[in-house]
């Protein structure tokens, strides 16, 4: 057999292998019950397809991430036509990135791929991300978004001065305006896996196991409903625990700032000793000297806080406390849909 033939046969082999691995979807919800059941319309559309198209099986795992809302009910409700269905209820808000590591827990099939449940991430783009697993052999295939001309300034160029620090002596870059919309391989999802930290950094950890990995750019969506819960506040919050728990850049920029200022001292004292012992001029001390410890003392306590934040993950290390608790856990299976369609709820701390 040519050479071509045996890599031609050995790539449809992996595919067929990977396509009966099948694909968990992996959507955390906050507050989402009125664009719950829109959102999971789109999704079985594009779960019918694969199906049909590839023979992928298919699985959607929901996360309630402790809403306020019926968001949990209206997840019971939804059908499970064509695709099975989880809904892990968390025993309290323990914010996205644990819902996300609980979708990853209880993800069955081999392949995991995570989206919001706000609408924003469009389901049409799913055929794209799968046929770049499954078709082109990447490991890794994340989105970006194509531009952020719609957005603030402000906005922008924090968001690009974030990119800068994260990325600031990384050996492994995050892709600047990546998210959290991207689908793992079984070999990406089972590496993610083995991560064991509890301060995680989603997008950080993806891009760090590397593997073979494509940028998907992409026009975010309208939201189908309701507004969004980032503001400014935790957006800054979201960058600082982001920066901490996945780089050392603060710390080295601390480090930088106090050897700049050493240096400003060590030459702002030679300007004294010149113009005293020269030029004879008698320098002013008081102001020189109360602006000198405004300035130190601002950057002391600048310096503490940064070393405050990363002592403050080395304890949540160490106490290793579980990210999250499940409430409840429910299977529904395509199957068995017809019938009850639903498994028996699980209350377990997991």
């Amino acid at each position: 057999m040519a050479p071509d033939a045996v890599t031609l046969g050995s790539a449809a082999a992996r595919t067929r292998g990977f396509s009966e691995a099948g694909l968990s979807i992996v959507v955390p919800l906050f507050n989402e019950a009125t664009s719950l059941a829109t959102l999971h319309a789109r999704i079985v559309e594009v779960a019918r397809a694969l199906k049909a198209e590839r023979g992928l099986a298919t699985e959607v795992v929901y996360v309630d991430d402790g809403s306020r809302d019926t968001t949990l009910a209206a997840a019971r409700a939804l059908p499970a036509d064509n695709l099975d269905i989880q809904i892990i209820s968390l025993s309290r808000n323990f914010g996205k990135e644990a819902a996300l590591l609980a979708g990853l827990d209880h993800a069955r099939l081999g392949a995991v791929l995570f989206m919001d449940g706000d609408g924003q991430h469009p389901p049409i783009l799913l055929e794209k991300l799968v046929t770049h697993w499954l078709d082109d052999g990447y490991d890794v295939v994340y989105t970006a978004k194509a531009h952020r001309g719609n957005e603030p300034w402000l906005r922008r160029a924090g968001v690009k001065v974030f990119y800068t620090l994260i990325n600031w002596g990384a050996r492994q870059k995050i892709p600047a305006d990546a998210g959290d919309f991207r689908l793992l391989s079984p070999r990406a999802a089972a590496a993610l896996k083995q991560l064991p930290e509890r301060n995680r950094f989603f997008k950080g950890l993806a891009s760090w196991i590397g593997f073979r990995q494509i940028r998907v750019d992409y026009e975010p969506a309208e939201r189908i409903h309701g507004r969004t819960s980032w503001n400014l506040y935790s957006l800054i919050g979201l960058s600082i625990e982001g920066l901490t728990s996945f780089s050392v850049a603060p710390l080295r920029l601390a480090s930088l700032l106090g050897l700049l200022l050493a240096g400003a001292a060590f030459i702002f004292g030679v300007q004294i000793l010149i113009e005293t012992f020269v030029f004879g001029e008698s320098v002013p001390g008081y102001p020189s000297v109360v602006v000198g410890l405004m300035v130190l003392g601002g950057v002391q306590l600048i310096m503490i806080g940064i070393m405050g934040e990363y002592i403050g993950k080395i304890l949540s290390e160490l106490k290793a406390r579980p990210v999250y608790f499940v409430a409840e856990h429910t299977l529904k299976t395509a199957e068995t849909a017809g019938a009850s369609g639903e498994a028996p709820a699980r209350s377990a701390a997991e």
